[in-house]
């Protein structure tokens, strides 16, 4: 049985050479090969895959496998959101197919966990302070966050605003999208604070930003939403996926969709299709995110950021 590594480089290329191996039995979780005397050509892609992760890119997974199940419609795709913690421990268990995630496997898991993964990195996606509608503030340095989120600033009026008390929620530990907020505002030294609330998905700090008057967190820009709350700039910069193109706006992240190294076809398929001109050409950027493409530098998981 042959098991091959599905590095990014070989998805890039897998397109043109998928048919000539779907005759192949691929090592994995949930894919089925042509039956034997078939040929490659006459082979339909049919299997499963799972996923877990991060909910902060979890639309643009979903609608990029509507599409894919719309072009093969005997492979079924299902996932959750449930952090990129979360994601990325059930992927090196097996649990599922793929673990996605806003930070590098190497941050959450044990070394030889994460060197047993591979990383396909779909889109960046920008992440910045919200508050309430109510709230006065519309600028904040990243030294006024840093002063709120370690609870060491609690009213308005310490930054400029009202004369009220700061409703801090957080995300729970273990969300990417909590580690890349407190990367980007603190560093390494990040504060033991929890704020009033942590809670578990996007979704969820937008009904309770929505709900609540005089409250702050933090979102990914495809989560914001004008009618609910306000997204406000950081050190007078505006949160637009231009000014996170060249790091003008600091607080971002990679989209990494994991994979064991010997996934098996349909996982490796899908995969593929996400990084092709399908997905990357227009849905990223309607899905509110960036395409790897765009971006003029890198960041790697200790946070550095330098030039392409």
């Amino acid at each position: 049985m042959l098991a091959f590594d599905c590095s990014r480089r070989q998805f890039l290329g897998l397109a043109g050479g998928l048919a000539a191996f779907a005759g192949l039995g691929l090592a994995g979780c949930g894919g089925t090969t042509a039956p034997a005397g078939s040929t490659a050509a006459d082979a339909a892609l049919t299997g499963t895959v799972t996923y877990d992760g991060a909910s902060s890119f979890q639309a643009l997974v979903e609608a990029a496998a509507e599409q894919f199940m719309n072009d093969n419609p005997d492979v079924s795709i299902t996932g959750s959101g449930n952090g990129s913690g979360t994601g990325l421990t059930a992927v090196a268990d097996g649990t599922v197919n793929i673990g996605n995630s806003d930070v590098f496997a190497e941050t959450k898991l044990e070394a030889d966990q994460a060197a047993t993964l591979v990383d396909h990195e779909v889109a960046v996606v920008g992440m910045g302070p919200v508050v309430s509608l109510n709230v006065t503030v519309d600028d904040l340095t990243l030294e006024q966050l840093a002063g709120i989120f370690s609870g060491q600033i609690t009213n308005w009026s310490e930054v400029g605003g009202e004369d009220a008390e700061i409703h801090v929620l957080n995300r729970k530990a273990g969300s990417g999208t909590r580690a890349t907020f407190e990367a980007a505002v603190f560093g390494a030294d990040v504060p033991d604070f929890a704020g009033e609330a942590e809670l578990d998905k996007s979704g969820d700090v937008q009904t309770q930003l929505g709900s609540t008057d005089n409250a702050i967190s933090y979102l990914d820009f495809s989560h914001f939403d004008e009618t609910k709350f306000k997204a406000i700039k950081v050190g007078g910069v505006e949160p637009t996926s231009e000014n996170v193109t060249d790091n003008s706006f600091p607080i971002w992240a990679t989209e990494h969709m994991y994979c064991q190294e010997d996934a098996d076809e349909v996982t490796k398929a899908f995969l593929e299709y996400m990084l092709s001109d399908d997905v990357q050409g227009s849905l990223v950027e309607e899905q509110g995110f960036i395409p790897v493409s765009q971006m003029t530098v890198v960041k790697d998981a200790e946070g550095n950021v330098t030039e392409k």
